[in-house]
């Protein structure tokens, strides 16, 4: 999840011009890298670019290219990388601030996209993400990851081995491909959640375990950043859909439309999500209701029976001069022993009226 160290880096914008490149977000890696693919249906080149100027000349050569930028934090880098490219400075702006929502831009040469990677991590229960912007142009895509670690290794590796007809077809392709690979990374991440709400529904009457309602509150906030994600995601496939760009073949509407069911089926279980979790503290708070209840009847009837009793201890209690029974040989047992019928007759008319 964000790192409120990203609203206070935001302030150091303010003021400044549009387009203005200021990294704003964690640093995830410590250097800059590029990555570079190029293929066509009988080959495929991978190769680690030295320098911008690199980059520049393999995007002449012919067949697909995928250019993955590493490292948003070098902001040199990146500016060299736009000028390189003659991406707008607005364009980025928007990829090294890493802040934003899902959402897609159209620059007439190239489509500008912005998603989410979201990772779960079970040990510490917290959200990972990371922003990966896309620029898709003729016969290219450009990929601005945050760190290292590539989030597309498998498309790469399918890249590689000529799987499926990634190959065969054009960048558009290559973009709704990793498109749909982040959405899918989505349903491991809600199934992951998944296990540890229907662990948590199990145990959410056993009002002593304060735990549980502290993991509930975790989650929720958890489901509400995804959804957060998740809904703009909606309306940059539902764009991209619509949307009469050269740089998209007809062709892509049946994939976009596969797509845009996938984002809904996500949001579908996120909304299912959140409405199980606001249950599940409706549930624990009846129970912590329930259960006060019951504490307070049994001290209510306790309170019941004991009225009479220390009526009659009171009433003996007062420093009369002629009170015959303190006198008598018996009287203290006797009066014990009308208390003890007293709570015995209270007990079972509680008992027949169904009370305890």
């Amino acid at each position: 999840m964000p790192d409120p160290q990203t609203v206070s880096t935001e302030s150091i914008k303010a003021g400044l011009p549009p387009g203005t490149l200021v990294y704003i977000g964690e640093k995830k890696t410590d250097e800059g890298l590029i990555k570079l693919v190029r293929y066509n249906k009988d080959e495929y080149h991978e190769k680690t670019a030295r320098n911008i100027e690199e980059c520049g000349k393999f995007l002449k050569k012919p067949g697909i290219k995928w250019i993955n930028v590493y490292g948003l934090h070098k902001i040199e880098m990146i500016a060299r990388f736009g000028k390189e490219f003659e991406l707008h400075p607005i364009l980025l702006e928007d990829v090294v601030n890493t802040g934003q929502a899902p959402k897609m831009d159209d620059y007439d040469s190239h489509l500008f996209i912005v998603l989410k990677s979201l990772t779960y991590i079970r040990k510490s229960k917290h959200l990972d993400d990371e922003q990966i912007s896309l620029v898709l142009g003729k016969d290219f895509v450009i990929t601005f990851q945050e760190r290292k670690p590539d989030t597309f290794a498998q498309v790469r590796k399918n890249l590689k081995l000529n799987r499926g007809r990634l190959r065969r077809m054009g960048a558009d392709y290559l973009a709704y491909i990793l498109a749909d690979y982040i959405v899918d990374s989505y349903f491991v991440l809600l199934e992951k959640l998944g296990d540890e709400i229907e662990i948590l529904e199990d145990g959410i009457t056993n009002v002593s375990n304060s735990a549980s309602i502290k993991r509930i509150q975790e989650l929720k906030k958890n489901i509400m950043y995804i959804r957060k994600i998740v809904w703009p995601m909606r309306d940059v496939v539902s764009k991209l859909t619509r949307r009469d760009s050269h740089l998209i073949g007809k062709d892509m509407n049946v994939y976009l439309g596969d797509l845009y069911d996938h984002v809904m089926e996500v949001i579908n279980t996120v909304e299912t999500f959140r409405e199980t979790l606001a249950s599940m503290v409706e549930i624990y708070m009846y129970s912590i209701s329930n259960k006060t209840n019951e504490i307070m009847k049994v001290l209510a009837i306790f309170s019941t029976i004991f009225m009479p009793l220390t009526f009659i201890s009171s009433l003996y209690g007062m420093n009369f001069q002629f009170m015959p029974e303190l006198s008598h040989p018996l009287g203290y047992f006797g009066v014990l022993a009308a208390m003890a019928v007293v709570a015995t007759i209270m007990l079972f008319y509680f008992r027949e009226r169904k009370w305890i």
